[in-house]
């Protein structure tokens, strides 16, 4: 994936960010679907017009875009939320 194919900028619904935080947490189209409750054709649009739109090309490369531009968090990680300045031990 080169650095100059992606931008922060690239515009995602609501759904799409909750289909793209479903994909990282390594569920299938299928599982996606059954989750939502929408068709798998759906969700497999959903994920084609993500794709595009971030100029992806595949799920792995999804993701890594995802981390890089703060559109997800995982488990806590690469989550945009300031520490507590006063539970520092610098203060």
């Amino acid at each position: 994936m080169s650095s100059g194919k992606i931008s922060e900028s690239t515009y995602l619904s609501h759904r799409e960010i909750e289909i793209l935080e479903l994909v990282a947490t390594g569920l299938t189209n299928q599982d996606i679907s059954e989750k939502l409750e929408i068709s798998k054709r759906t969700v497999d649009n959903h994920i084609s017009n993500i794709l595009t739109k971030t100029k992806t090309d595949n799920r792995v490369e999804l993701v890594r875009w995802a981390l890089q531009w703060g559109k997800i968090c995982i488990d806590e990680i690469n989550c945009c939320t300031l520490p507590n300045i006063s539970n520092s031990p610098l203060s």
